[in-house]
Order: C-alpha cells, then structure tokens, then sequence
C-alpha cells in the first residue's frame, strides 16, 4: 500500500473528504431508500467505518503538527462551543464597493485599441470630421 505524504494540502483534502462522508452519511440515514433496515444499517456501518479511518489519519497528521486552517475542517470535527464565522453585512458591502471602485476607475483597454478595429478611436475620428465638415 503506498504511503500518502504528510502535508497542509493533503490534511485539507482528507477534512474535504471527511466532509463528504458526513454528507453521504446523512444522506443514506434520511433519504436513501433501502428495502429494509438491515440494508440501511450496514450501509452506514460502512460509511461510517470509512468515515472513522480518515479521522484517525487526520488527527494524526494533526498530532504531528501539520499546520491547518481552522475554517477547513469539516463541522462535525469542529468543538461545539467554537461559534460559528459570520461575516457582518456591513464589511462585505464595504468590500464590494471598494473593488467596485477600483475597477471602474480604471477599465481594463481595449483589445483593439491603436489598430483599425478599435471602434472607439473611429467613432471620435468620424465625430471630429463630421464637425469640421459643418463648418
């Protein structure tokens, strides 16, 4: 069996697996449709197992001191007194209008711009024409 090396990337992606089966789990408990019980109990003995073996490996590449951001781990290996993130109305609309700003500021140029395809030059070029023809 190879051996998965120990990193940050690879701690993310087994908090997203264990994720996952949090969601396959509460999918086979509520809405999966078994013929009878014993069918639904073994198939969440057996997500539950899986789901079980990948914690164990997280938490010792957590014990190793693998470093990780706290907002990756999945809810259900998160302590319950830890409060959930809310981010405040106000600092995402303070957010928004600043890259707002910025970016009408300055628009990106176009394309086409100094070759025969850049149609704003033409329509400015046409204009100062069209004025020197009335005059």
């Amino acid at each position: 069996m190879p051996t998965i090396p120990s990193g940050k990337y690879q701690l993310k992606s087994l908090h997203e697996e264990i994720a996952l089966f949090d969601r396959k789990l509460a999918h086979a408990q509520s809405f999966e449709t078994f013929t009878d019980e014993d069918q639904r109990s073994s198939a969440v003995a057996k997500l539950t197992s899986k789901r079980s073996l990948l914690v164990r490996k997280a938490q010792q590449m957590i014990d190793e001191g693998i470093e990780f951001n706290a907002l990756d781990r999945p809810k259900s290996l998160r302590p319950e007194d830890e409060a959930e993130i809310v981010v405040p109305a106000a600092i995402v609309e303070q957010q928004a209008e600043a890259i707002f700003a910025a970016t009408a500021s300055d628009p990106m140029p176009s394309p086409y711009a100094g070759t025969s395809l850049d149609y704003q030059a033409s329509l400015l070029e046409y204009k100062k024409k069209s004025k020197a023809r009335a005059n």
